[in-house]
């Protein structure tokens, strides 16, 4: 089960154009295409008549023509041709989806389309900042669910095992976490203090010698992550940016989990930082790093999953407080979500 009433990412932009392209998300299929004006669109992949996915037909003009008997649906879902019929039968009709395309990703509104709200997107305020550099990202498909890419991005303890080459470090392992659950979602955090600068980021990095690191997992309810990565040099740690030492490393990095199912997820990301904002080198040595830590974590989310479904867990760990409670918000949320539906009469 999904929190349906949320915006998630359906495609990268560069993905959509004038053809049709089948996603499936939160179990149900889809078809994305751009209008004529350039404007993404979202319909049901599924023609009322025989089931065929709209995606097998053909675009014409904004419209979308079954490919097998010709059934033709606008942008709202309404059949406006059905050839060899008198009158257009009040059942052809598909869903159409609520759309909005920023930070180079195409959003879909899964749930009830009135509460649809663009405005409710995350706010990103450095995307536009000339001083800060994008890697436009990426995404991958893992043969897991969701939430157990959320626990793994709300648990900093993992890197150190999964990620040696990259963002782990042997000084950071065992310290203690912090725990914030909010409306809106919930933070772990740590600061590892005087530790030796993590092998990913040691080529950025401006200053000599070992660093204070804050390493800070942000996961929004239901399936958004902002990840912050802070370097200063050893003994400038503080909670207050306008006070950060002249050569902080700043790393946002931005992840967003499409439920394909309830045993596969479409993960997108990009990353932001605060130096070398058009230097497209750095960008592709990002691209690609980052790429292979998602692997790292691909492998092993993949193996958990296929495991946790033949064998429970046995025990909990101090680390999991983060997920656990993220996952008992998620629950309560799907909850609510279905005391809504079955409460508000039927049209």
């Amino acid at each position: 089960m999904f929190v349906r009433n949320a915006w998630y990412v359906g495609a990268l932009a560069a993905q959509l154009g004038r053809s049709l392209l089948p996603v499936r998300m939160l179990s149900e299929n889809l078809v994305l295409y751009r209008r004529e004006d350039g404007q993404p669109v979202a319909l049901e992949d599924s023609c009322p008549h025989r089931r065929l996915p709209l995606s097998k037909g053909r675009l014409i003009g904004d419209q979308v023509e079954c490919g097998y008997h010709g059934l033709t649906f606008d942008c709202s879902g309404s059949c406006t041709k059905a050839p060899g019929v008198a009158q257009i039968p009040k059942s052809a009709v598909v869903r159409s989806y609520p759309c909005a395309e920023r930070y180079g990703l195409v959003w879909v509104w899964m749930g009830d389309p009135a509460l649809a709200d663009p405005s409710k997107l995350i706010d990103i305020p450095e995307w536009d900042n000339p001083e800060w550099g994008v890697n436009r990202g990426d995404a991958m498909e893992l043969d897991c669910n969701y939430l157990y890419v959320t626990d793994n991005l709300l648990d900093p303890s993992h890197v150190s095992w999964v990620h040696q080459s990259s963002f782990g470090s042997p000084d950071i392992i065992g310290l203690p976490l912090t725990v914030k659950v909010e409306d809106n979602g919930v933070t772990v955090s740590r600061w590892s203090k005087n530790v030796e600068v993590a092998p990913f980021y040691k080529q950025f990095v401006k200053f000599e010698g070992n660093c204070d690191r804050k390493q800070q997992y942000e996961v929004r309810f239901p399936s958004l992550a902002v990840i912050k990565a802070i370097f200063l040099p050893a003994g400038a740690a503080t909670e207050q940016p306008s006070e950060y030492h002249p050569d902080v490393f700043l790393m946002d990095s931005y992840n967003f989990l499409t439920p394909i199912d309830e045993e596969h997820t479409r993960y997108f990301w990009f990353q932001l930082r605060n130096f070398s904002p058009d230097d497209e080198a750095i960008s592709k040595i990002f691209n690609e790093d980052v790429r292979h830590a998602f692997l790292e974590d691909k492998v092993v989310l993949e193996e958990v999953h296929k495991a946790l479904k033949e064998r429970p867990a046995a025990l909990d760990l101090p680390l999991d407080s983060g997920p656990l409670r993220f996952r008992r918000k998620i629950s309560q949320l799907i909850q609510a979500e279905q005391t809504d539906a079955s409460e508000t009469p039927a049209a």
